[in-house]
Protein backbone atom coordinates (compact mmCIF):
# COMPACT_ATOMS: atom_id res chain seq x y z
CA UNK A 1 0.00 0.00 0.00
CA UNK A 2 1.37 3.57 -1.32
CA UNK A 3 2.30 5.60 1.99
CA UNK A 4 0.23 8.69 2.62
CA UNK A 5 1.76 12.50 2.83
CA UNK A 6 1.82 14.39 6.01
CA UNK A 7 -0.67 17.29 5.23
CA UNK A 8 -0.50 20.76 7.17
CA UNK A 9 -2.17 24.08 5.89
CA UNK A 10 -1.07 28.24 6.39
CA UNK A 11 -3.32 29.48 8.37
CA UNK A 12 -3.33 32.95 6.99
CA UNK A 13 -3.41 31.57 3.36
CA UNK A 14 -7.21 29.76 4.79
CA UNK A 15 -8.22 32.81 6.18
CA UNK A 16 -7.27 34.60 2.69
CA UNK A 17 -8.85 32.55 0.99
CA UNK A 18 -12.80 33.04 3.06
CA UNK A 19 -11.97 37.01 2.19
CA UNK A 20 -11.27 36.02 -1.45
CA UNK A 21 -14.73 34.07 -1.37
CA UNK A 22 -16.15 36.65 0.35
CA UNK A 23 -15.44 39.79 -1.71
CA UNK A 24 -16.40 37.65 -4.88
CA UNK A 25 -19.57 36.74 -3.14
CA UNK A 26 -20.85 40.56 -2.39
CA UNK A 27 -19.52 42.08 -5.71
CA UNK A 28 -20.54 39.52 -7.99
CA UNK A 29 -24.42 39.71 -6.27
CA UNK A 30 -24.57 43.38 -5.78
CA UNK A 31 -23.74 43.71 -9.69
CA UNK A 32 -27.03 41.37 -10.60
CA UNK A 33 -28.83 43.69 -8.46
CA UNK A 34 -31.90 45.29 -10.64
CA UNK A 35 -30.29 43.15 -13.97
CA UNK A 36 -33.63 41.61 -14.02
CA UNK A 37 -35.37 44.82 -15.53
CA UNK A 38 -32.65 46.02 -17.66
CA UNK A 39 -33.07 45.45 -21.70
CA UNK A 40 -31.57 42.05 -22.58
CA UNK A 41 -28.22 43.14 -24.35
CA UNK A 42 -27.51 44.93 -21.47
CA UNK A 43 -28.92 41.82 -18.79
CA UNK A 44 -26.52 39.26 -20.78
CA UNK A 45 -23.79 42.05 -19.88
CA UNK A 46 -24.10 42.08 -16.29
CA UNK A 47 -24.81 37.97 -16.52
CA UNK A 48 -21.57 37.59 -17.89
CA UNK A 49 -19.41 40.30 -15.55
CA UNK A 50 -20.99 38.60 -12.50
CA UNK A 51 -20.63 35.40 -13.39
CA UNK A 52 -16.57 35.80 -13.96
CA UNK A 53 -16.56 37.29 -10.64
CA UNK A 54 -18.61 34.59 -8.49
CA UNK A 55 -16.42 31.79 -10.51
CA UNK A 56 -13.13 33.58 -10.63
CA UNK A 57 -13.70 33.58 -7.04
CA UNK A 58 -14.80 30.34 -6.70
CA UNK A 59 -10.93 29.94 -8.36
CA UNK A 60 -9.48 31.50 -6.80
CA UNK A 61 -10.11 30.97 -3.23
CA UNK A 62 -9.54 27.35 -4.27
CA UNK A 63 -5.94 28.24 -5.43
CA UNK A 64 -4.69 30.60 -2.41
CA UNK A 65 -6.13 27.68 -0.36
CA UNK A 66 -4.19 25.46 -2.21
CA UNK A 67 -0.92 27.71 -2.26
CA UNK A 68 -1.14 27.29 1.91
CA UNK A 69 -1.30 23.67 1.43
CA UNK A 70 2.11 22.45 2.28
CA UNK A 71 3.19 18.85 1.63
CA UNK A 72 6.85 17.53 2.40
CA UNK A 73 7.48 17.23 -1.44
CA UNK A 74 7.81 19.69 -4.44
CA UNK A 75 4.67 19.57 -7.16
CA UNK A 76 3.20 21.76 -9.72
CA UNK A 77 0.34 21.70 -11.87
CA UNK A 78 -0.97 21.38 -15.38
CA UNK A 79 -1.39 25.07 -16.19
CA UNK A 80 -4.04 23.43 -19.20
CA UNK A 81 -6.23 21.63 -16.24
CA UNK A 82 -5.75 24.25 -14.01
CA UNK A 83 -7.30 26.67 -16.72
CA UNK A 84 -10.00 24.23 -17.39
CA UNK A 85 -11.26 24.02 -13.61
CA UNK A 86 -11.51 28.27 -14.04
CA UNK A 87 -13.35 28.18 -17.12
CA UNK A 88 -16.03 25.13 -15.69
CA UNK A 89 -16.05 27.51 -12.58
CA UNK A 90 -17.35 30.52 -14.82
CA UNK A 91 -19.52 28.70 -17.33
CA UNK A 92 -21.72 26.68 -14.56
CA UNK A 93 -22.16 29.99 -12.59
CA UNK A 94 -23.45 31.69 -15.73
CA UNK A 95 -26.07 29.15 -16.36
CA UNK A 96 -27.13 29.53 -12.75
CA UNK A 97 -27.56 33.74 -13.38
CA UNK A 98 -29.19 33.06 -16.45
CA UNK A 99 -31.59 30.96 -15.00
CA UNK A 100 -32.19 33.97 -12.36
CA UNK A 101 -32.20 36.19 -14.62
CA UNK A 102 -34.27 35.08 -17.78
CA UNK A 103 -36.49 33.13 -15.85
CA UNK A 104 -39.82 33.19 -14.02
CA UNK A 105 -38.19 33.69 -10.18
CA UNK A 106 -39.76 30.66 -8.74
CA UNK A 107 -38.77 28.52 -5.84
CA UNK A 108 -37.81 25.80 -8.02
CA UNK A 109 -35.78 28.12 -10.18
CA UNK A 110 -34.38 29.73 -6.84
CA UNK A 111 -33.55 26.54 -5.80
CA UNK A 112 -32.03 25.07 -9.07
CA UNK A 113 -29.75 27.92 -9.82
CA UNK A 114 -28.81 27.29 -6.43
CA UNK A 115 -27.95 23.16 -6.83
CA UNK A 116 -26.09 24.21 -10.23
CA UNK A 117 -23.95 27.07 -8.16
CA UNK A 118 -22.92 24.15 -6.02
CA UNK A 119 -22.50 21.57 -8.82
CA UNK A 120 -20.05 23.88 -10.06
CA UNK A 121 -17.88 24.54 -6.77
CA UNK A 122 -17.95 20.75 -6.71
CA UNK A 123 -16.43 20.39 -10.59
CA UNK A 124 -14.38 23.20 -10.07
CA UNK A 125 -12.49 21.84 -7.42
CA UNK A 126 -11.97 18.27 -8.35
CA UNK A 127 -10.80 19.46 -12.01
CA UNK A 128 -8.24 21.54 -9.92
CA UNK A 129 -6.90 18.97 -7.56
CA UNK A 130 -6.64 16.91 -10.82
CA UNK A 131 -3.89 19.31 -12.33
CA UNK A 132 -1.54 18.21 -9.58
CA UNK A 133 1.57 16.55 -10.64
CA UNK A 134 4.78 14.73 -9.06
CA UNK A 135 1.91 13.83 -6.51
CA UNK A 136 -1.71 12.94 -6.81
CA UNK A 137 -4.92 13.75 -4.83
CA UNK A 138 -6.26 10.49 -3.46
CA UNK A 139 -9.76 9.83 -2.88
CA UNK A 140 -12.85 7.91 -3.92
CA UNK A 141 -17.00 8.47 -4.77
CA UNK A 142 -18.59 8.44 -1.22
CA UNK A 143 -16.07 11.65 -0.63
CA UNK A 144 -17.37 12.98 -3.88
CA UNK A 145 -21.06 12.77 -2.80
CA UNK A 146 -19.88 13.62 0.67
CA UNK A 147 -18.53 17.27 -0.81
CA UNK A 148 -21.13 17.95 -3.15
CA UNK A 149 -24.14 17.47 -0.61
CA UNK A 150 -22.29 19.60 1.47
CA UNK A 151 -21.81 22.15 -1.77
CA UNK A 152 -25.31 22.05 -3.06
CA UNK A 153 -27.04 22.74 0.16
CA UNK A 154 -25.42 25.70 1.33
CA UNK A 155 -25.15 27.14 -1.93
CA UNK A 156 -28.69 26.51 -2.40
CA UNK A 157 -29.23 28.72 0.80
CA UNK A 158 -26.86 31.37 -0.38
CA UNK A 159 -28.79 31.53 -3.67
CA UNK A 160 -32.10 31.44 -1.97
CA UNK A 161 -31.32 34.26 0.77
CA UNK A 162 -29.71 36.02 -1.88
CA UNK A 163 -32.48 36.24 -4.26
CA UNK A 164 -35.79 35.71 -1.57
CA UNK A 165 -35.69 39.08 -1.63
CA UNK A 166 -33.07 41.51 -3.77
CA UNK A 167 -32.70 44.05 -0.24
CA UNK A 168 -28.93 45.56 0.97
CA UNK A 169 -29.36 42.60 3.75
CA UNK A 170 -30.14 40.13 1.28
CA UNK A 171 -26.77 40.44 -0.90
CA UNK A 172 -24.76 40.88 2.28
CA UNK A 173 -26.42 37.46 3.96
CA UNK A 174 -26.37 35.82 0.32
CA UNK A 175 -22.52 36.98 0.27
CA UNK A 176 -21.60 35.85 3.17
CA UNK A 177 -23.26 32.31 2.60
CA UNK A 178 -21.60 32.04 -0.76
CA UNK A 179 -18.43 32.20 1.13
CA UNK A 180 -19.23 29.95 3.14
CA UNK A 181 -20.13 27.79 1.19
CA UNK A 182 -17.07 27.70 -1.16
CA UNK A 183 -15.16 27.57 1.60
CA UNK A 184 -17.07 24.63 3.81
CA UNK A 185 -17.06 22.53 0.71
CA UNK A 186 -13.28 23.55 -0.15
CA UNK A 187 -11.70 22.15 3.38
CA UNK A 188 -14.49 19.11 4.05
CA UNK A 189 -13.00 17.85 0.79
CA UNK A 190 -9.95 18.37 1.84
CA UNK A 191 -10.31 16.63 5.58
CA UNK A 192 -11.61 13.45 3.42
CA UNK A 193 -8.52 13.81 0.60
CA UNK A 194 -5.01 12.33 1.14
CA UNK A 195 -2.22 13.09 -0.90
CA UNK A 196 0.74 10.47 -2.76
CA UNK A 197 4.04 10.66 -4.20
CA UNK A 198 3.49 9.63 -7.99
CA UNK A 199 7.04 10.90 -9.60
CA UNK A 200 5.44 11.15 -12.78
CA UNK A 201 5.62 14.84 -13.98
CA UNK A 202 3.51 14.36 -17.88
CA UNK A 203 1.13 17.11 -17.99
CA UNK A 204 -1.24 17.80 -20.46
CA UNK A 205 0.25 21.38 -21.03
CA UNK A 206 2.40 23.89 -19.88
CA UNK A 207 4.05 22.92 -16.23
CA UNK A 208 2.56 25.41 -13.79
CA UNK A 209 4.86 26.32 -9.99
CA UNK A 210 3.56 27.49 -7.51
CA UNK A 211 5.05 30.58 -7.80
CA UNK A 212 3.66 30.98 -11.09
CA UNK A 213 0.68 29.90 -9.83
CA UNK A 214 0.57 32.02 -6.86
CA UNK A 215 1.61 35.47 -9.38
CA UNK A 216 -1.77 34.31 -11.52
CA UNK A 217 -3.95 34.05 -8.83
CA UNK A 218 -2.74 37.52 -7.43
CA UNK A 219 -3.87 38.86 -10.60
CA UNK A 220 -7.11 37.66 -10.14
CA UNK A 221 -7.85 38.50 -6.94
CA UNK A 222 -6.37 42.22 -7.67
CA UNK A 223 -9.09 42.26 -9.85
CA UNK A 224 -11.90 40.66 -7.48
CA UNK A 225 -10.92 43.36 -5.11
CA UNK A 226 -11.09 46.32 -7.27
CA UNK A 227 -14.65 44.80 -8.39
CA UNK A 228 -14.88 44.35 -4.26
CA UNK A 229 -14.09 48.28 -3.87
CA UNK A 230 -15.95 49.57 -6.79
CA UNK A 231 -19.35 48.21 -5.70
CA UNK A 232 -18.73 48.76 -2.34
CA UNK A 233 -18.84 52.66 -2.90
CA UNK A 234 -22.18 52.79 -4.14
CA UNK A 235 -23.85 49.61 -2.47
CA UNK A 236 -25.28 51.72 0.17
CA UNK A 237 -27.22 54.45 -0.93
CA UNK A 238 -27.22 57.81 0.92
CA UNK A 239 -29.94 59.21 3.19
CA UNK A 240 -31.92 61.98 1.19
CA UNK A 241 -33.46 64.48 3.18
CA UNK A 242 -37.04 65.78 1.34
CA UNK A 243 -37.37 69.55 0.84
CA UNK A 244 -39.61 71.25 3.79
CA UNK A 245 -42.81 71.78 2.08
CA UNK A 246 -43.36 75.27 1.16
CA UNK A 247 -44.99 78.21 3.54
CA UNK A 248 -48.52 78.28 2.38
CA UNK A 249 -48.53 81.85 3.62
CA UNK A 250 -46.41 84.30 4.70
CA UNK A 251 -46.63 85.53 8.17
CA UNK A 252 -49.06 88.59 8.91
CA UNK A 253 -47.18 91.57 10.27
CA UNK A 254 -47.41 92.43 13.63
CA UNK A 255 -48.77 95.90 14.82
CA UNK A 256 -45.16 98.22 15.96
CA UNK A 257 -43.01 95.97 14.91
CA UNK A 258 -39.87 98.19 13.16
CA UNK A 259 -39.78 98.59 9.41
CA UNK A 260 -43.23 97.35 9.21
CA UNK A 261 -46.12 98.74 8.95
CA UNK A 262 -49.61 97.54 10.80
CA UNK A 263 -51.98 96.11 8.50
CA UNK A 264 -54.83 98.31 7.03
CA UNK A 265 -58.42 96.59 7.23
CA UNK A 266 -60.09 96.89 4.45
CA UNK A 267 -63.54 98.98 4.75
CA UNK A 268 -66.65 97.01 5.35
CA UNK A 269 -68.84 96.30 1.66
CA UNK A 270 -71.96 98.08 1.71
CA UNK A 271 -75.02 96.11 2.87
CA UNK A 272 -76.67 96.71 0.06
CA UNK A 273 -74.31 95.42 -2.13
CA UNK A 274 -74.45 91.58 -3.17
CA UNK A 275 -70.97 90.08 -2.25
CA UNK A 276 -68.27 89.77 -4.66
CA UNK A 277 -68.32 86.24 -6.36
CA UNK A 278 -65.75 83.82 -5.52
CA UNK A 279 -62.92 83.27 -7.51
CA UNK A 280 -62.48 79.88 -9.01
CA UNK A 281 -59.81 77.69 -7.75
CA UNK A 282 -56.87 77.22 -9.59
CA UNK A 283 -56.74 74.12 -11.52
CA UNK A 284 -54.40 71.24 -9.92
CA UNK A 285 -51.09 71.51 -11.37
CA UNK A 286 -50.30 68.91 -14.43
CA UNK A 287 -47.39 66.50 -12.90
CA UNK A 288 -44.90 64.70 -15.68
CA UNK A 289 -45.04 60.89 -16.14
CA UNK A 290 -42.67 58.45 -14.01
CA UNK A 291 -39.96 57.35 -16.91
CA UNK A 292 -39.33 53.97 -17.59
CA UNK A 293 -37.38 52.38 -20.29
CA UNK A 294 -38.21 49.86 -22.87
CA UNK A 295 -36.14 48.55 -25.29
CA UNK A 296 -33.92 51.40 -25.47
CA UNK A 297 -36.31 54.39 -25.17
CA UNK A 298 -37.39 56.06 -21.91
CA UNK A 299 -41.17 56.41 -21.92
CA UNK A 300 -43.11 57.93 -19.28
CA UNK A 301 -45.94 56.36 -17.48
CA UNK A 302 -49.01 58.12 -16.21
CA UNK A 303 -49.13 58.51 -12.29
CA UNK A 304 -52.46 57.51 -11.82
CA UNK A 305 -51.92 53.88 -13.14
CA UNK A 306 -48.91 53.16 -11.19
CA UNK A 307 -50.03 50.66 -8.04
CA UNK A 308 -46.58 50.54 -6.75
CA UNK A 309 -43.00 51.27 -6.87
CA UNK A 310 -40.65 48.27 -5.44
CA UNK A 311 -36.66 49.46 -4.68
CA UNK A 312 -33.75 47.10 -6.76
CA UNK A 313 -30.48 48.17 -6.23
CA UNK A 314 -29.85 51.94 -7.45
CA UNK A 315 -32.87 51.28 -9.44
CA UNK A 316 -36.97 51.04 -9.24
CA UNK A 317 -39.46 48.94 -11.17
CA UNK A 318 -42.87 50.28 -11.60
CA UNK A 319 -45.81 47.74 -11.22
CA UNK A 320 -48.34 49.34 -13.54
CA UNK A 321 -51.45 47.15 -15.69
CA UNK A 322 -49.75 43.90 -14.98
CA UNK A 323 -46.48 45.56 -16.20
CA UNK A 324 -43.21 45.23 -14.40
CA UNK A 325 -40.96 48.66 -15.70
CA UNK A 326 -37.81 49.66 -14.96
CA UNK A 327 -37.67 53.19 -13.90
CA UNK A 328 -34.24 54.86 -13.28
CA UNK A 329 -35.21 56.62 -10.21
CA UNK A 330 -33.69 55.28 -7.13
CA UNK A 331 -36.63 54.66 -4.26
CA UNK A 332 -35.86 57.88 -2.38
CA UNK A 333 -35.97 59.96 -5.54
CA UNK A 334 -39.32 58.47 -6.29
CA UNK A 335 -40.80 59.01 -3.08
CA UNK A 336 -39.73 62.51 -3.36
CA UNK A 337 -41.27 63.18 -6.73
CA UNK A 338 -44.47 60.85 -6.25
CA UNK A 339 -45.51 62.58 -2.43
CA UNK A 340 -47.76 65.30 -4.08
CA UNK A 341 -49.52 62.39 -6.13
CA UNK A 342 -50.61 60.67 -3.29
CA UNK A 343 -48.24 57.62 -2.85
CA UNK A 344 -46.72 56.59 0.10
CA UNK A 345 -43.60 54.89 1.53
CA UNK A 346 -44.92 51.28 3.08
CA UNK A 347 -41.70 50.28 3.26
CA UNK A 348 -38.31 50.94 3.12
CA UNK A 349 -38.41 49.40 -0.57
CA UNK A 350 -41.77 50.02 -1.12
CA UNK A 351 -44.10 52.96 -2.08
CA UNK A 352 -47.91 52.21 -2.85
CA UNK A 353 -50.40 54.14 -4.77
CA UNK A 354 -53.76 54.08 -1.91
CA UNK A 355 -56.11 54.23 -4.82
CA UNK A 356 -55.05 50.50 -6.19
CA UNK A 357 -55.16 48.80 -2.47
CA UNK A 358 -57.64 46.47 -2.61
CA UNK A 359 -57.35 44.98 1.32
CA UNK A 360 -55.50 45.82 3.95
CA UNK A 361 -54.44 43.24 7.22
CA UNK A 362 -52.81 44.18 10.40
CA UNK A 363 -50.49 41.72 11.10
CA UNK A 364 -49.67 42.24 14.90
CA UNK A 365 -47.46 45.80 14.85
CA UNK A 366 -46.85 45.42 10.97
CA UNK A 367 -49.68 45.23 7.97
CA UNK A 368 -49.94 44.33 4.87
CA UNK A 369 -51.84 46.02 1.46
CA UNK A 370 -53.28 43.89 -1.25
CA UNK A 371 -53.03 45.66 -4.62
CA UNK A 372 -54.64 44.92 -7.95
CA UNK A 373 -52.90 45.42 -10.72
CA UNK A 374 -50.14 44.63 -10.07
CA UNK A 375 -48.90 40.83 -10.73
CA UNK A 376 -45.75 39.44 -9.05
CA UNK A 377 -46.45 41.98 -6.22
CA UNK A 378 -50.05 41.35 -4.92
CA UNK A 379 -49.20 41.96 -1.48
CA UNK A 380 -47.16 44.80 0.42
CA UNK A 381 -45.68 44.72 3.54
CA UNK A 382 -46.07 47.60 6.02
CA UNK A 383 -43.22 48.34 8.57
CA UNK A 384 -44.11 48.92 11.87
CA UNK A 385 -43.01 53.14 11.91
CA UNK A 386 -44.71 53.36 8.63
CA UNK A 387 -48.28 51.98 10.05
CA UNK A 388 -49.72 54.56 11.53
CA UNK A 389 -49.42 56.69 8.53
CA UNK A 390 -50.80 54.17 5.48
CA UNK A 391 -53.71 53.71 8.24
CA UNK A 392 -54.51 56.67 8.24
CA UNK A 393 -54.17 57.47 4.51
CA UNK A 394 -56.45 54.10 3.91
CA UNK A 395 -59.24 55.22 6.73
CA UNK A 396 -58.44 52.19 8.96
Amino acid sequence: MQAMLEVSHNGWLVIAAFAVALMAGFTGLSLTRGASALPPGRRKLVVALASAILGGGIWSMHFVAMLGLQLPILFYYDALVTLISALVAILVVGVALLMLHFLPRTPRVILGAGALVGLGIVAMHFIGMEAMRICRAVYDAWDVALSSAVSVALSAAAIAVAYGARTQRNILLGAVCFAAAVATMHFAAMSLTDFAATGKAAAAGPALSNEALAMGVTLAVFVICGGFVLTGVSFFEPRTQSAAPAESAAPAAQPGQAGQAAPIAAPPAPEDEPPAPAADPPPPPILPGVPYEREGRTLFAPRERIAAVRAEGHYTILYMDGEKLFCPWSIAEAEARLKPSGFLRAHRSYLINPAHVTRFERTRDKGLCHLGGAPGLERVPVSRSRLPIVREALGV
